[in-house]
């Protein structure tokens, strides 16, 4: 019992882990992307961990850096208007383009169950392709 108990206490706590987010289908030129990480919801106030970065290509790659094991999904848009929030329509449509990890959300209200992936290892990954949005109105 001492011995697994002394393994346990020298394996000390799950080391942060990097996270790659790879941002495809961006309209290169326009606006800004952001980049957020969610844990355990993707209501806004649960995507705390975010980075942005210039429209310069069709495609953008986001380094997290010291992300704490657990499960999380990515939210991503661009913002095309500058107003560094994502447009929406008076019935809560967006107006820009959006995307979620493993394509969730791209046929209904996004679920973070559909969207999630867990870290813990160093060198996780997640793909997300912005979605086209709707016309401003």
């Amino acid at each position: 019992m001492r011995t697994a108990l002394a393994l346990l206490a020298l394996a000390g706590p799950a080391a942060a882990a990097s996270v790659t987010v790879d941002v495809a289908g961006v309209q290169a030129g326009a606006g800004r992307v952001y980049v957020a990480l969610c844990t355990g919801s993707l209501a806004e106030e649960a995507c705390r961990i975010g980075q942005s970065g210039p429209a310069a290509g069709e495609s953008l790659r986001f380094a997290f850096a010291q992300v704490p094991p657990g499960t999380y999904a990515v939210a991503a848009y661009q913002d095309l208007d500058g107003d560094g929030r994502l447009g929406r329509t008076p019935l809560g449509l967006p107006t820009e383009p959006y995307g979620f990890s493993n394509g969730a959300g791209r046929r209904g209200r996004p679920d973070f169950a559909a969207a999630a992936f867990r870290v813990g290892e160093p060198g996780t990954s997640a793909r997300v392709r912005l979605s086209r949005a709707l016309p401003a109105r």
